[in-house]
């Protein structure tokens, strides 16, 4: 976890109404806490606890606001955000052969069924096409790259 992060998580707490939050990635578990004492005007600055963690231990949000508004703000964005996962293990391929202009860009408008990238597997092409129309607000994966089953590809937002 980067300590830049950190830094902008403290600073979120600090500037909000949250009390706790813990966040666990790559088996480091962070915990930023502050304590609010009976007068609301002062707010001491957060504290900042790390740890390394097994991988059967699971990260767990402390703060009850917290849990409610990352689970708020999840859903908000899964009601625009879309993704195109791969149908298939194999190589992704942006475009149809290696001198031809990629399917699609970032900020590209599809519609449904416009074919978005080319997923190899045992020297078949698949075709992967778009299942939504929307805007390509990101490509998740690099030319050329190994894809593994119901790997996202492609977020898109809804139109």
């Amino acid at each position: 976890m980067d300590l830049t992060l950190i830094k902008k998580l403290v600073k979120i707490v600090d500037s909000s109404e949250v009390t706790d939050l813990e966040i666990e990635e790559n088996g480091l578990r962070v915990k930023i806490a502050k304590k609010i004492r009976a007068s609301i005007q002062s707010f001491p600055h957060p504290q900042v606890f790390a740890h390394s963690t097994t991988a059967s231990e699971t990260a767990t949000v402390v703060s009850e606001k917290t849990e409610a508004a990352l689970l708020k703000e999840k859903e908000e964005k899964a009601k625009d955000i879309h993704e195109i996962r791969s149908p298939i293990v194999g190589t992704f391929y942006r475009a149809p052969a290696p001198d031809a202009d990629p399917y699609v860009e970032v900020g590209d408008f599809i519609t449904q069924g416009t074919v978005l990238c080319i997923v190899e597997a045992m020297k078949l092409m698949n075709e992967i096409e778009s299942d939504i129309s929307g805007k390509i607000l990101k490509i998740l994966v690099e030319n050329g790259k190994p894809v593994e089953y119901n790997q996202p590809l492609f977020l898109i937002q809804k139109s």
